[in-house]
């Protein structure tokens, strides 16, 4: 593997000092890049680009052609593990995912396969090992997967959910099943980040997108125990160094200690949280990922260099921060617009590295 040029990423992930406080954006392979949107209609469906190494690849490095920034993430779905499971994964125009066949039952749940990640899911790890050879150690790679209470909710539900009838009639119905449908989604979500860090990653994230659509109590009970029994199953060092775990809770403002004993490194924040105060509340034990309003990048670039710089004066002086949106790019944002929010990143955080 090759040596890593960049690594402010990994070192403010460790809390250790860098020069400007590093930068990526979540979904920036994607639809909001003209570039991707002609790679995409090549592929001729979103399923088929992602399960296509070398497409794959390709619209993975297409945003750091663009922009200097500081990491690169797989260009995937969170998606690819129920789907390796079976339950027959496709894409309906204006709706997003779904699946053929949904687990509405505790019968469903106790038939699960757990899936072969070295055979069902070798695309995702020859992509990693492709971008890892192309980026010729530029910046790290970020390899990512769903936390397994936001794959369930999928897996339930069928797809999308406004307010997630099924999966919540089931844990409060038959919670005995959740926790075992729960367990065994944990069990494949370790097993495929851990074929991802092999193959390559070198950081990996767990998206817990739908954790803040949870109760207080059932939070813990339902996401956060099963997202710590995935990092407790990771492999935490390759190729003589550290692999750092992001964890985010979209919504998940209220348990940030909580998240903080999970046994991350970092936290992922979306934009309602004060960083100043999340940065208060979890003290030096884990570092924070976020948090610009994703809707910012619509405003005049004068205005998104603003708010970068409301967003840096609240986390502060020192390390342990990485710059990131508080969720993914929207499909309509100008790129010019991200442009100006990475600048503005790379012009006014070194002021609060000692610089």
């Amino acid at each position: 593997m090759s040596e890593l040029h960049n690594d402010r990423l990994l070192r403010a992930l460790a809390r250790e000092p860098v020069d400007r406080t590093p930068v990526w954006i979540m979904r920036q392979a994607g639809r909001y890049l003209p570039e991707y949107r002609r790679v995409r209609e090549r592929a001729g469906s979103f399923m088929a680009l992602c399960q296509d190494p070398e497409r794959a690849c390709e619209v993975t490095l297409q945003p750091l052609e663009r922009f200097p920034l500081d990491a690169a993430i797989l260009f995937s779905d969170i998606l690819t593990v129920p789907d390796a499971m079976g339950l027959g994964l496709y894409f309906e125009p204006g709706e997003g995912p779904r699946f053929e066949r949904p687990l509405r039952d505790v019968q469903a749940i106790d038939a699960l396969p757990a899936p072969d990640v070295g055979t069902e899911l070798a695309y995702v790890t020859d992509a990693i090992r492709l971008v890892r050879r192309e980026l010729a150690g530029r910046v790290p790679l970020i390899g990512f997967s769903g936390s397994p209470w936001t794959l369930a909710t999928y897996m339930v539900e069928g797809g999308s959910s406004r307010d997630f009838r099924h999966i919540k009639a089931l844990a409060y119905d038959e919670p005995a099943a959740l926790h075992r449908l729960l367990a065994r989604t944990a069990d494949a979500v370790t097993d495929y980040l851990n074929a991802q860090s092999a193959a390559g990653a070198q950081a990996l994230m767990i998206f817990d997108t739908w954790g803040g659509a949870l109760a207080h109590d059932a939070y813990r009970e339902f996401s956060l125990t099963y997202a710590r029994r995935v990092i407790d199953g990771l492999v935490r060092e390759r190729e003589g160094r550290r692999v750092p775990v992001v964890f985010f809770t979209k919504g998940g403002g209220l348990w940030l200690e909580a998240m903080a004993e999970s046994g991350a490194d970092g936290l992922g924040l979306d934009w309602t949280v004060d960083l100043e105060e999340a940065r208060r509340r979890v003290g030096h034990r884990v570092a924070l990922q976020g948090n610009l309003d994703p809707s910012v990048l619509y405003a005049r670039p004068a205005v998104v260099r603003e708010q970068v710089a409301r967003v840096l004066a609240e986390y502060g002086s020192g390390s342990g921060h990485v710059f990131n949106l508080g969720h993914g790019v929207h499909p309509e944002i100008p790129p010019a617009h991200v442009a100006a929010m990475v600048d503005a990143v790379h012009e006014l955080s070194p002021a609060y590295h000692g610089q």
